[in-house]
């Protein structure tokens, strides 16, 4: 059966999931939604003996409906192949009970490698099967992780460029090295003189200009994006829940049929929504479990049904989840309100003028697959020594946040299903706060001191990614005001 994608914020025109991945963004300035979201229709017995490109397939198929057997496989064996340095792509590590899904080891170590080792091959794909004859323009915003996993999956793509801004102050000294030394005469990277959220609103607002477009267009260009409010982002984000189930079967750690729970270290909340779907396609997930850093705005949204960005924005270890203004959730929101786009535009307008809205009791009640906690920045460094004093796993901030939350949840529920904690990045993007909180006297060391120490205590091979930017020379050093962002974009395009 077709599946269709409708904005988050109007009626009618609903679009093939191509054009929904061309688009990125509703011209509304909604979010591309699925007009209903498809049921498994392989077993988990049957999934349970594939590769994980053989599962992508049989999740992606689902949803990217326009797309030909041969485009999709296509898109999916030139994404994950050698890039990715373990077989599974995905592999399950047990430790202390849990399971944790590494989803860090494609070329830039984060999670975000999964979506955006694909999401070229689609866009492209996309291109070609609409007669698009532009140059389509990549324009992100990120937290730390998106941009280079963006950069290294569109860099030296024919027919497109990239231009990534991320806060200049406001992400970890190797996710900065990896971004400013990318190659590429196609890509752009800019460091904004403020926050995760003034860069995010600095797009979406340049996204929505509509002189800007029609300019643009006349030049031969248009832009598309590579956050994960793109559905071809979103998309494959799925596979690996599903994956990581079939995985567990196979392994005979779970019962065919039996619930887990997964937790999602979480900012822009698309990571857990793809865990939502996954789950909403069948497959047998309990409680998603959602862990915020000290930006606990989701946190805060679980617990009281009101969403208020108006609050300090906190610099913490784990800067890929310092959001105050989580754009996925707008999905979610539009589902709890009955698919009712009036209903979810009003609340986004709320948003953008007061910085807060409040959900009904209704909606609120359909958020009862959800379980929300945060951990401070103390308890992130606290569990990353735990786990490692207690059998010698290794994590990185953000996956401690999860792993934190986690033990909440036990302590709080008494739940003891068998759990995955996504895992989405590696530790050596995160080097001196992970070994600061193993052992203070790791400070004095240098950077890449660190990196060499923390692969001889974990036992663990340095990721090529990190080797590649020991020498490598800074590409990218351009800065500027949130107010300039336009310009930038248009001198790097010259229009």
């Amino acid at each position: 059966m077709e599946v269709l994608y409708n904005s988050t914020r109007s009626k009618g025109n609903p679009v093939k999931a191509s054009e929904a991945i061309l688009k990125g963004l509703s011209d509304d300035g909604g979010l591309f939604v699925p007009d209903h979201i498809p049921a498994l229709d392989k077993s988990l017995r049957e999934l349970s003996d594939m590769t994980y490109q053989e599962v992508a397939y049989e999740v992606m198929k689902l949803f990217l409906t326009d797309f030909t057997e041969e485009e999709l496989k296509n898109c999916i064996n030139r994404a994950y192949d050698k890039k990715f340095d373990t077989e599974e792509i995905a592999p399950l590590v047990e430790a202390e009970g849990a399971y944790y899904l590494e989803l860090f080891h494609g070329q830039t170590i984060a999670f975000k490698d999964m979506a955006l080792s694909i999401l070229p091959h689609l866009m492209i794909t996309s291109a070609r099967k609409n007669h698009i004859k532009n140059e389509i323009v990549i324009l992100t915003a990120t937290s730390g992780d998106t941009g280079k996993a963006a950069l290294a999956g569109f860099a030296g793509v024919e027919g497109t460029r990239i231009i990534v801004f991320y806060p200049k102050n406001g992400v970890s000294p190797i996710q900065e090295k990896q971004m400013v030394t990318q190659k590429g005469d196609n890509t752009l990277v800019v460091g904004i003189h403020g926050n995760f959220d003034d860069a995010q609103t600095g797009v979406k607002k340049i996204f929505s200009d509509k002189a800007l477009a029609k300019e643009m267009d006349a030049k031969g260009f248009q832009f598309s994006s590579a956050n994960s409010i793109n559905i071809g982002r979103l998309v494959p984000q799925i596979c690996y829940y599903v994956y990581a189930y079939a995985k567990l079967l196979q392994e005979g750690r779970i019962a065919d049929g039996e619930t887990i729970n997964v937790v999602v270290p979480t900012g822009n909340f698309g990571n857990i929504l793809a865990a939502f779907y996954a789950k909403n396609m069948g497959l047998p997930i309990g409680k998603l479990i959602c862990a915020s850093n000290d930006n606990k705005v989701l946190y805060d949204f679980f617990r009281t049904g009101t969403y208020d960005r108006n609050r300090e924005f906190v610099l913490t270890s784990s800067p890929s989840m310092d959001i105050l203004i989580s754009s996925n959730l707008e999905r979610l929101i539009y589902r709890i309100a009955g698919n009712d786009a009036d209903k979810n535009k009003e609340l986004m307008a709320a948003l953008g003028g007061q910085g807060k809205y409040e959900i009904t009791e209704e909606m609120k009640a359909a958020l009862s697959d959800f379980y929300g906690n945060y951990a401070t920045e103390a308890e992130t460094a606290e569990e990353i020594k735990r786990l490692y004093n207690a059998c010698g796993y290794v994590i990185d901030t953000h996956t401690s946040v999860a792993s934190a939350v986690y033990q909440k949840y036990v302590a709080e529920t008494g739940d003891q299903k068998k759990t995955v904690i996504a895992s989405t990045a590696s530790p050596f993007k995160f080097t001196r706060s992970v070994m600061n909180a193993i052992d203070e006297k790791y400070d004095s060391m240098g950077d890449f001191e660190l990196v060499d120490e923390l692969s001889r205590i974990a036992n663990v091979k340095v990721p090529m990614a990190i080797e590649e930017i020991r020498t490598a020379p800074v590409v990218h050093d351009k800065q500027c005001d949130v107010d300039k962002m336009q310009e930038v974009v248009k001198e790097f395009l010259n229009i």
